[in-house]
């Protein structure tokens, strides 16, 4: 009899889209918006610290998936000046490996969670001359965003 694989615990993670617009509203009201920019959603495991939220700034502010003038996906959100709208989401964290049921085991408990994205945010504001939003974490959030490309990956710290 096969053993079940052990859970294993990835780094943060944020799937990122290269967006014309997005904003995030609670309860009727928008809590963050940017224009041209990024909007990353982002899961928080068990374990993830400070070295994987510095990567993750890293990664968010440097990733070249802004054209240049020739057309290749060359420069950044840092360079574009462009805005980044950060949004807790804890379900990209979720073991979906079987069965028709998320499981949450996989994600960092909301406590922990909400540490590490605040630090992310702190680390995204210091670093970046755009406009840094965010949603509310643990809120029902409604996002919307005008995806530009579609240009849409999944970044891990």
């Amino acid at each position: 009899m096969l053993a079940a694989p052990a859970l294993r615990f990835l780094p943060m993670l944020a799937l990122i889209q290269r967006v014309a617009g997005a904003s995030v509203e609670v309860e009727g009201q928008v809590v963050g918006e940017v224009g041209e920019g990024v909007l990353a959603l982002v899961g928080v495991e068990p374990g993830d610290g400070p070295t994987q939220v510095e990567r993750m700034a890293q990664r968010l502010l440097g990733y070249r998936i802004f054209a240049d003038d020739a057309g290749k996906m060359n420069r950044a959100l840092a360079d574009t000046g462009g805005g980044l709208l950060l949004v807790s989401q804890f379900t990209l964290a979720a073991d979906t490996r079987s069965g028709m049921r998320p499981g949450f085991s996989t994600a960092a408990p909301p406590e922990e969670a909400e540490r590490v994205f605040n630090r992310l945010v702190e680390q995204c504001r210091g670093h970046h001359r755009g406009r840094v939003e965010t949603g509310r974490f643990g809120a029902h959030m409604v996002v919307s965003l005008v995806n530009d490309g579609p240009v849409t990956f999944l970044l891990r710290a």
